[in-house]
């Protein structure tokens, strides 16, 4: 290596001024290009690779902030759900249907208990309600005593038809369930 070093060093003596300068400003470019990639090239991808990092990370901050304050809102709906819960027994779904029933003027046609999923932490009683001609205000008046009511009752679901007979008159199926702590 060193003998090699030497005859590179003889021949660049043995150069014109001309030709030194021109063979020491390609080795000066050179030098300066494999410094550029070699350590500014990777140290600038670090940078962006950084960069992108830290937008991720900004990004998924701000989702969990989002997610948290979510959150924060269903566990204080239903803190609220829970505290209207009764505890033990109380009067019963078809009772308490029928006084409202009695309250808007509604005739009911039946009501037929229907079995609901189990629970650790609540006994959910379900009854399927019918009402045969209706009209629209008893109807909403109806649902709205339900929905209203001191007790924790909700429509489940809903189906309303128009009579073929009295086309003005409704009728109306659905189902209310109504919950107790265990």
């Amino acid at each position: 290596m060193k003998d090699l070093w030497n005859r590179l060093l003889t021949a660049f003596g043995n150069f014109s001024t001309r030709e030194r300068l021109l063979v020491g400003s390609a080795g000066a470019l050179s030098l300066l290009a494999i410094f550029y990639f070699a350590v500014v090239v990777p140290v600038l991808a670090v940078g962006s690779r950084a960069s992108a990092r830290l937008d991720t990370a900004e990004t998924q901050y701000e989702v969990i902030l989002r997610l948290r304050d979510d959150y924060e809102d269903v566990q204080s709906r239903l803190r609220g759900v829970e505290e209207r819960i009764p505890r033990g027994a109380r009067s019963s779904l078809r009772t308490t249907l029928e006084a409202l029933a009695k309250k808007s003027q509604v005739t009911v046609e039946s009501m037929e208990p229907q079995t609901a999923p189990s629970n650790a932490r609540y006994r959910e009683t379900k009854m399927e309600v019918s009402l045969k001609g209706a009209s629209l205000p008893q109807t909403v008046g109806y649902l709205h005593e339900i929905e209203g009511s001191s007790d924790l009752l909700t429509v489940k679901s809903l189906r309303i038809r128009t009579r073929a007979d009295k086309p003005e008159l409704l009728d109306v199926v659905f189902t209310v369930s109504s919950f107790e702590r265990i």
